[in-house]
């Protein structure tokens, strides 16, 4: 089974420390968003979890102690930096300060386990194509050397984006021709492994290649693992990603971004967040009366005959 740490939330950047409570003691509970009163036990055990997948836009708060959980588990971590400064991302780091501390993380887990995400990719009077293009070679010649791969998307045109961000222009086909034909080049002009995420165009003749974030086979090379070979049905619409189980929760990350997706509003973020206990087994709030703790179906996807014969080798 895969945990997916950052699907929801960055719980990196505002909850380490109930994160590595949660791993040290064993054990999380993850309160489902659509049913509320439903609650599900993950144990967080290396016999049980195959993978930890975090996701970020700071992983400062974290780096200190994130050898008590690589040193046990299988990991890859997602970092996203994009364009974009306060104005869009209130409480994101700087380009400069996110990548600093991507070098960081580098110096503790390889650059084998780290995927940069340039997403989303959205267009304003300020952040135009020529903007991206930009900033896109500027930060790939200093992450080139760093990552595993980097994952980009066009901003999805939720309902609720054209009151989050009323300065926000539509993408017309050809602005998404243009981007991606211009990152194509820029990615293999700095030997990138660039891909989509979730998209629905086929820019492979752009030299973009067309995968799920986490898949099997990703992090497998990532880790050194054999896994199953198994369907990956995908989290969402033209999602190509293997299941996996999120411990976050919606509308809790203070970040503020205007393009989000996981927030309602930013108010509604800061008040689950000043709800927050560290020492707590859930995220926000507390175990309810009618609350319905059950455990979570945990299957290996870590193929045990090929591991096997691969040990007796040596």
């Amino acid at each position: 089974m895969i945990i997916n740490t950052g699907g929801r939330t960055d719980t990196v950047q505002y909850y380490s420390e109930w994160l590595l409570n949660r791993f040290k003691e064993g054990f999380v509970y993850s309160r489902n968003p659509f049913y509320p009163s439903i609650i599900t036990q993950y144990e967080l055990k290396p016999e049980i979890v195959d993978c930890v997948v975090f996701c970020s836009k700071n992983y400062e708060p974290i780096l200190d102690r994130l050898k008590e959980i690589t040193d046990k588990f299988n990991t890859y971590f997602f970092y996203t930096i994009t364009a974009y400064e306060n104005d869009i991302e209130p409480k994101v780091p700087c380009i400069e300060k996110s990548i600093e501390t991507l070098l960081k993380l580098e110096s503790i887990i390889g650059k084998n386990r780290i995927a940069w995400r340039y997403d989303p990719i959205l267009l304003t009077q300020k952040y135009n194509i020529d903007y991206h293009i930009n900033t896109f070679e500027n930060m790939s010649k200093q992450l080139s050397n760093h990552i595993n791969r980097c994952i980009f998307s066009f901003v999805e045109m939720y309902k609720k984006l054209s009151i989050n961000m009323p300065e926000l222009k539509p993408m017309q086909e050809k602005d998404k021709i243009i981007i991606a034909k211009s990152i194509g080049e820029i990615a293999q002009k700095y030997n990138i492994y660039l891909q989509t995420c979730a998209a629905q165009y086929d820019f492979e003749k752009y030299g973009i290649h067309t995968s799920g974030c986490i898949t099997l086979d990703i992090l497998g090379e990532a880790n050194h693992i054999k896994f199953k070979k198994l369907k990956h049905h995908g989290m969402r619409k033209n999602c190509n990603c293997i299941e996996s189980r999120d411990i976050g929760f919606y509308d809790t990350c203070p970040n503020g971004c205007k393009y989000c997706y996981a927030n309602s509003t930013p108010k509604k973020a800061e008040e689950n967040y000043q709800l927050h206990n560290p020492n707590s087994p859930i995220l926000f709030g507390t175990i309810k009366e009618g609350d319905i703790i059950q455990k979570g179906n945990q299957k290996s996807f870590i193929n045990k005959k090929v591991s096997f014969e691969n040990l007796k080798l040596f």
